[in-house]
């Protein structure tokens, strides 16, 4: 098991350089048809600036929500963090399509599938790793899925998504205000399933938490002698 993939496996805290102060780890959990009301909520409060870095164009109300009526989770995958509130801090979307389907890239791999992937992060969650910790699970899920290039596409203007191209050793291709960057990723293995798994234990055992908290915070709310 390589570094990358220990990591992937380590609970404990975080601590930020510039201050030194204690963070919880970030944690990533694939996302179902149960979190589709969430998502949708995610994207709308995204300002034209997000909607334009996340989609290449400035998407209206509408189109957003076409867009995460038809989400096929049994295609592909849909990773989110949540905050304590459960409200989505960041998704990402790691869509699968045959090879042949980007003839740009069809030469980059031998394999049926690539995987496209396409991140977003609310403003308030800015610089706190999320849009790399959910490339990481993206990476690290194609890799257990036998695809063995994962894809993304962005403005050039996107500097926060080059910068994740640019740190996992994507090649980055840019052309008339676009970018395209491409990663190769080494087969799966017995490390980055084990990683994978933990991982989603420990965002599922996460998430168990703030939904309990939620709910007993609710319910002492409505009792009479409760105070804030």
């Amino acid at each position: 098991m390589n570094s990358s993939e220990l990591e992937g496996l380590m609970p404990e805290l975080t601590t930020a350089p510039a201050t030194g102060a204690r963070r919880p780890a970030v944690r990533v959990k694939e996302l179902a048809e149960r979190d589709r009301r969430r998502m949708l909520m995610h994207f709308l409060v995204l300002d034209d600036s997000d909607r334009l870095l996340r989609f290449g164009t400035v998407l209206p109300d509408e189109l957003i929500t076409r867009y995460v009526q038809r989400l096929d989770f049994s295609r592909d995958a849909v990773f989110g963090v949540y905050d304590d509130n459960l409200h989505l801090l960041g998704v990402g979307h790691l869509a699968f399509t045959p090879r042949e389907a980007s003839p740009t890239l069809t030469n980059a791999t031998l394999k049926e599938r690539i995987a496209e992937f396409g991140v977003s992060v609310a403003s308030s969650a800015r610089g706190m790793g999320i849009g790399s910790k959910l490339f990481e699970r993206a990476a690290i899920h194609c890799r257990n899925e036998d695809v063995d290039t994962l894809y993304m596409h962005c403005l050039s203007s996107n500097q926060t998504m080059i910068h994740i191209a640019a740190k996992a050793g994507m090649k980055i291709h840019r052309e008339y205000g676009e970018a395209d960057a491409y990663l190769k990723l080494e087969p799966a293995s017995p490390g980055t399933m084990l990683a994978e798994a933990v991982e989603e234990q420990f965002a599922f055992f996460d998430y168990g938490v703030k939904a309990n908290t939620k709910a007993a915070m609710k319910w002492l709310r409505k009792l009479p002698n409760w105070k804030k």
